[in-house]
């Protein structure tokens, strides 16, 4: 299992830095056709917006596996051993059980009744649908991440 994770791991974060390098050339070349040319680009805007929320879904997903997230570690800081496992567990569930419902579940819909719509961005002209899919895409990683979490939690449990 942790073989896969830190693979999973490692493309996760080469996709990241893609993301975030591509966001800084991007507004790079808005502020310099802005300002220095004098006619802005009219997709800019548009992709760092699509960048910004690629980044932030599947920076969460990301930040679940590292176990950095805030709400993640807060309660089950304040209370001491055995009770702090079985709290960690819970807390895992929960937020398995949202990212299934919310993200892959509803993201999954959202993801197909776009597609299905054909919504088109104003400037990229691209279908909407792939930018809803880091939706379902940041849930099953959030899920994957979750559910190591908790493997490993029940297995230093039983060593």
């Amino acid at each position: 299992m942790q073989i896969i994770k830190s693979k999973i791991d490692k493309i996760i974060e080469w996709l990241l830095i893609g993301l975030l390098t591509l966001m800084v050339f991007n507004v790079s070349w808005q502020v310099f056709s802005r300002f220095i040319i004098g006619d802005p680009s009219s997709w800019t805007e548009e992709l760092t917006r699509y960048s910004l929320i690629w980044l932030g879904m599947i920076g969460a997903g990301y930040v679940t596996g590292k176990k950095m997230h805030l709400a993640i570690d807060y309660f089950a800081n304040k209370v001491k051993e055995p009770a702090r496992g079985y709290i960690e567990i819970f807390i895992h569930t929960t937020v398995l059980l949202f990212a299934l419902t919310v993200m892959v579940i509803g993201g999954t819909n959202l993801v197909g009744l776009t597609l299905y719509l054909e919504q088109i961005s104003a400037s990229l002209q691209i279908q909407l649908g792939y930018v809803y899919l880091a939706l379902p895409i940041s849930g099953i990683l959030i899920i994957f991440y979750s559910t190591e979490n908790i493997y490993e939690i029940l297995k230093s449990k039983k060593g």
